[in-house]
């Protein structure tokens, strides 16, 4: 299985989200999965952000771009096929003020484009990752789980299924770690402990 695995937390080895990923692909691992990882780190190789010759070039035909159009695309170009070329992908990241951290949000710009990663076509949009496994693992600061005084203020969830669904990722699976920076230290030890449980029997999911 060719993995996809990208971090995104600023917090470097004090990170949950970090951590959280290297023991699901440790229990990938142990269910007998062999993995060749792709692994990128937003914290290190952040995304560019949109510009306007980016998206001047992304919506000009393949065929009509200049030299100049092509070089402003090419780290995007190689960011969507590592994507395509994945079996299977983990995004880690933590929520940051309820929702992404703004390197991920750059990766989406930078992921989503026309002609790769979609297909603008007569029947509408059609996304070209229908095959990848896709996990997201976050961590959270407060408990935001349905049915909990705060879920209304989760912006995250829903950003993540809107903007994959668009290139094709139909039915993502999730993770989340919460609470842990408002929470005594039982509730933190315990949303830990429930996310790793989570993430053993994710792992035999995706063995089986």
């Amino acid at each position: 299985m060719k993995l996809l695995h990208v971090d995104a937390s600023a917090k470097g080895e004090r990170s949950n989200s970090r951590a959280l990923g290297r023991f699901f692909i440790q229990q990938l691992q142990e269910q007998g999965l062999t993995l060749e990882i792709d692994y990128l780190d937003l914290a290190q190789e952040a995304p560019a952000a949109v510009t306007e010759a980016f998206a001047i070039a992304t919506y000009t035909a393949p065929e009509a771009r200049t030299a100049a159009m092509r070089e402003t695309l090419a780290a995007s170009d190689g960011l969507c096929q590592r994507l395509l070329d994945a079996d299977a992908c983990l995004f880690a990241m933590p929520m940051y003020n309820w929702s992404m951290p703004s390197t991920f949000k750059a990766y989406i710009d930078n992921i989503t484009r026309t002609e790769l990663t979609y297909h603008n076509t007569a029947q509408g949009i059609v996304g070209q990752l229908s095959r990848q496994k896709v996990l997201f693992l976050t961590s959270r600061g407060a408990d935001l789980r349905p049915g909990t005084p705060l879920a209304w203020m989760d912006a995250l969830t829903p950003s993540l299924r809107a903007a994959f669904a668009f290139i094709g990722v139909q039915q993502p699976q999730f993770v989340d770690a919460q609470p842990l920076q408002f929470a005594d230290p039982e509730a933190r030890s315990e949303a830990l402990e429930r996310a790793r449980g989570e993430l053993q029997q994710l792992a035999r999911q995706w063995a089986a």
